[in-house]
């Protein structure tokens, strides 16, 4: 009873959020995306109980993902389509309640116990934050591009990237079936 009562809990902000329709999702999410592979991505955006569903087929490797609407910070975000499962896991821990370091060890062991499928080689995921998006315009207010390049179970050894924050790329949760390599360009 009192876990239903909290996933009910949890789930009120997106019921009540105000999901925009699927053309916007669709325009806003793509802009993580390069410019030449953004007509052909598919998109996975919200319905107005919070559930993330397809909002678009796509026609090449990229899966970009909508800004969730309960969420008020705006983030929305593109990864190679091998990556899917890896963050569909993520999600439904999420939605579960799971967060931060627990939902990563519980995602990275499903990995380690084939559960979820995690290509072994490089994929990317690229990261579009910023204050919210102008559909008038179709952009992205004060933006910020980040880039992300899984790599399971690199280690600073085995690519010579260091695993600690600092100018430049830089490994994070190195050894793991969800290590990294972070790429932050300066914020303007």
């Amino acid at each position: 009873m009192k876990r239903t009562f909290a996933c009910l809990l949890l789930a009120l902000p997106s019921l009540l959020a105000d999901v925009p329709p699927p053309a916007q999702q669709i325009a806003a999410s793509v802009h993580a995306a390069p410019e030449e592979l953004r007509a052909g991505a598919a998109v996975l955006g919200y319905d107005s109980s919070g559930s993330v569903r397809v909002l678009r087929k796509g026609s090449n490797d990229l899966h970009c993902l909508a800004d969730d609407p309960s969420n008020e910070s705006f983030s929305v975000a593109c990864y190679h389509k091998d990556l899917e499962a890896f963050m569909a896991r993520g999600r439904e821990l999420s939605e579960q309640g799971y967060q931060g370091k627990e939902r990563h060890q519980i995602r990275w062991k499903d990995v380690d116990e084939g559960r979820v499928k995690m290509p072994r080689e490089a994929r990317i995921l690229y990261v579009l934050t910023g204050k919210g998006y102008d559909s008038d315009n179709d952009e992205v207010l004060e933006p910020y591009l980040r880039w992300v390049i899984y790599t399971p179970y690199a280690t600073p050894e085995s690519t010579g990237i260091l695993a600690k924050p600092g100018p430049g790329p830089w490994l994070m949760y190195p050894g793991t079936a969800g290590a990294h390599v972070m790429i932050s360009p300066p914020r303007p």
